[in-house]
Parts: C-alpha cells; sequence; structure tokens
C-alpha cells in the first residue's frame, strides 16, 4: 500500500498540505511532497480539487485452486444437534455427489462422540470432531479460532453454515478471518458448470431473488435458515470416518467468558418446530380477532404464525413472526388466515407439505402456492372449521 502524487496535476495548491494532519506534506516548486510520517489516512486525497493525490491499496488475492470438499459446519446445543444442521448435511450431500468430492461436517463442543454416528448416517463421509471442555457451548473467540484453523488445513471449497443466532455471529467472524466471502440467509444452492457455489437469497426488500457467486476467493460461504431444505433419510448403515482433534487455544486467544446461561422460557409452541401452523395476517382487522386464530390452532393442538404486518401493526409479538425478517417454518400444516402472501412473507413457509389459504380476494397471490384455497370470509370460516374439529 502507497501514496503518490501525480506532478503533472498537481497545482501546489497547499489544500493537501492544510488537510494533512500529521504535517507530512509540504510543496517543492509548486508540487506536492508527501514524507515519512504520512500514516496513509487519505485526508489529502479528500481535499485534493485536481485529483492529484492517489493511495495505491496492495489486496490479497486469494487462489481457489487447492480448495476441495464441502463442509457442514453442524451446530449443537446441549448436546442435541440443531435440526438445520441435518438438513445442510442433505443439501450438502446433493452439492457434493454433483461435485464429485467428499462431505466433511465440523462439530465442536464437549462429550459428543455419541452425535458422530448419527451425523454419518445423515450423509456425512468424515466428521471432523473437536472435543473439549471450553468448547461445551458457544463462545464466539474460541469457536472462531478453531474453526479457522481447521479450515486453512482442510481447505474446502465450499462451507455452508445454519442461520441460527450462532450462526449470524459466527459466520461473519470466520470469514473476517479467512478474508473470502460470505452470502447469508440462503433460500437456495446449486454449482454451476464451473463447480462455482451459485448462493440464491431475497434482495430489495424481497423483491428479487439475488444468485451471488465468489468466484475468487475459497471457501465459498453461505449460510441457510432452518427450515428451507428437507432432513434427509437416515441411513443407519452408511460408514464413515471420525476424525478427533485437540483445538489449539491459548488463554490469549479468549477475550470473553461465559458466566451464566438464561433461557428465556415461553409457553407457546416453538413455531420454528412446529408441525402445524395457523397464521394470522392484516385481514383479522384488528388484534383482538386474533382469538380465532389462537382457537384453531389449540383444537389442532398447532401454534400461532402471523405475517409482519400483522406484528408491525402491534396485533401480536415479533417471536410469531413468518417471513423473510422472522422465521422459516417448513410444517406439515399451513393455514394462512387473512394473508395475501407477499412474496416476503412465501420466502418464509413455502416449503410446508400443506398449505391452506383464507382470504376473500380470489386474486390474492397466496392462492398461488396454495394447496387447498377457501375463498371466503374469515370471521364465517374460522370459527365454523373450529368447531367441526373440537366435534371431531
Amino acid at each position: 500500500m502507497g501514496i503518490y502524487v501525480i506532478t503533472e496535476e498537481c497545482s501546489g495548491c497547499q489544500e493537501c498540505v492544510q488537510a494533512c494532519p500529521m504535517g507530512a506534506i509540504e510543496i517543492v516548486e509548486d508540487v506536492a511532497v508527501i514524507g515519512d510520517a504520512c500514516n496513509l489516512c487519505g485526508a489529502c486525497v479528500d481535499v485534493c480539487p485536481f485529483e492529484a493525490i492517489k493511495i495505491e491499496v496492495e489486496r490479497k488475492k486469494a487462489k481457489a485452486e487447492g480448495y476441495k470438499g464441502v463442509w457442514v459446519i453442524s451446530e449443537q446445543r446441549e448436546g442435541k444437534l440443531m435440526g438445520v444442521s441435518l438438513e445442510l448435511l442433505g443439501e450438502g450431500r446433493r452439492l457434493a455427489k454433483k461435485l464429485g468430492v467428499d462431505l466433511s461436517t465440523v462439530l465442536l463442543g464437549s462429550g459428543l462422540n455419541h452425535l458422530a454416528e448419527e451425523l454419518i448416517s445423515a450423509g456425512a463421509d468424515r466428521v471432523y470432531l473437536a472435543d473439549d471442555l471450553v468448547l461445551k457451548d458457544y463462545q464466539g473467540d474460541a469457536y472462531t479460532k478453531v474453526l479457522s484453523d481447521l479450515v486453512e488445513e482442510g481447505r474446502p471449497e465450499i462451507m455452508l453454515m445454519g442461520a441460527t443466532m450462532i450462526g449470524r455471529a459466527w459466520a461473519p467472524r470466520v470469514a473476517a478471518r479467512l478474508e473470502t466471502g460470505l452470502t447469508a440467509d440462503c433460500t437456495a444452492l446449486d454449482v454451476d458448470e464451473e463447480g462455482r457455489l451459485l448462493q440464491t437469497r431475497p434482495a430489495l426488500g424481497g423483491n428479487i431473488m439475488a444468485t451471488i457467486i465468489c468466484p475468487n476467493h475459497r471457501p465459498q460461504m453461505a449460510t441457510v435458515r432452518p427450515k428451507v431444505f428437507k432432513k434427509p433419510d437416515l441411513d443407519l448403515t452408511r460408514k464413515g470416518e471420525v476424525v478427533k482433534l485437540q483445538p489449539r487455544l491459548k488463554k490469549a486467544d479468549i477475550k470473553s467468558r461465559i458466566l451464566e446461561i438464561v433461557k428465556e422460557v415461553k409457553g407457546e409452541i416453538n413455531i420454528a418446530e412446529a408441525d402445524i401452523i395457523v397464521s394470522g395476517g392484516r385481514g383479522l382487522g384488528g388484534p383482538e380477532n386474533f382469538k380465532l386464530v389462537e382457537e384453531l390452532a389449540a383444537a389442532l393442538g398447532g401454534a400461532v404464525g402471523a405475517s409482519r404486518a400483522a406484528v408491525d401493526a402491534g396485533w401480536i409479538s415479533s417471536y410469531h413472526q413468518v417471513g423473510q425478517t422472522g422465521k422459516t417454518v417448513s410444517p406439515k400444516l399451513y393455514i394462512a388466515c387473512g394473508i395475501s402472501g407477499a412474496i416476503q412473507h412465501l420466502a418464509g413457509m413455502q416449503s410446508s407439505d400443506c398449505i391452506v389459504a383464507i382470504n376473500r380476494d380470489p386474486a390474492a397471490p397466496i392462492f398461488d402456492i396454495a394447496t387447498y384455497g377457501i375463498v371466503g370470509d374469515l370471521f364465517e370460516v374460522l370459527p365454523l372449521l373450529t368447531t367441526k374439529l373440537k366435534e371431531a
């Protein structure tokens, strides 16, 4: 990295001399001369009216050669695998097969030997298991150091991670450490003829779907929301390799420590894991009418969801929000009540097995993806459905 003056363009106006906080510039024979005290702050570049001062940045360009394989970063909490880890192994298996490479998974924690076989059954050819008491719970400094070291040694071409609370904090730190790109919250993945990862995600407020590539840097990193992909069927006969690692962690590597983990207790069913979801939207007209949705959900033994419009209006808490800026769900049954079907909402629930739409507007976009559609007044339809279900 360096700084220089285009002498033919410099007029000796002294604007840069006055702007330099280090006093590193002087005018010699009507041309600016930059001395050794310069710290490359760029103040002179900004004020030069003739654009005669340039800073040349030498950028490190990572090569794509020498990287091979697909890695899925498995996430665990309290010794239990998160569902998104299995979902990503299913998708990772497809990508690895298309590329003709192995699928590996990385698991960090403590006392996790029993999970290795489950990961192999879900599609992994190799499990990198970093088992250490310091890794028992997610800790940003430690997890980033261990994974970054492993990636630099293993050199995977593709690395996938869940867009969970942990994944959204962990993935950017690793990407920055490895000086590679990261595409967050992907809804679709594929590879092209050149082996580049095609990472598709909503953009511009969900109005378009953008497909992003990372042509020059490796690994190609992407995070994917839970429930975007289906969990694979477990094959208990699959064989794989378990590579046990000893993390190379020093005291100086960890700048913070966990004092206590406090869990927030909620009485509601977690919509991200529910098999049945009944969601309400703007068509309910007000918060008092969410009781119709709650009664139907209770009759079905399901969870209550909501569109962003209902949440933004203050009718229900954001805990229930389904969509691009809420939770991605994939239940067996999704009932949309008074929800028009904006693309942002569809992005969060369109992979549901069965979608029932209730809306009095026959042109509502929700009907385009619905398995069954009821064109009618939800204030008449919902009580009837609830009554019939209770009778049954």
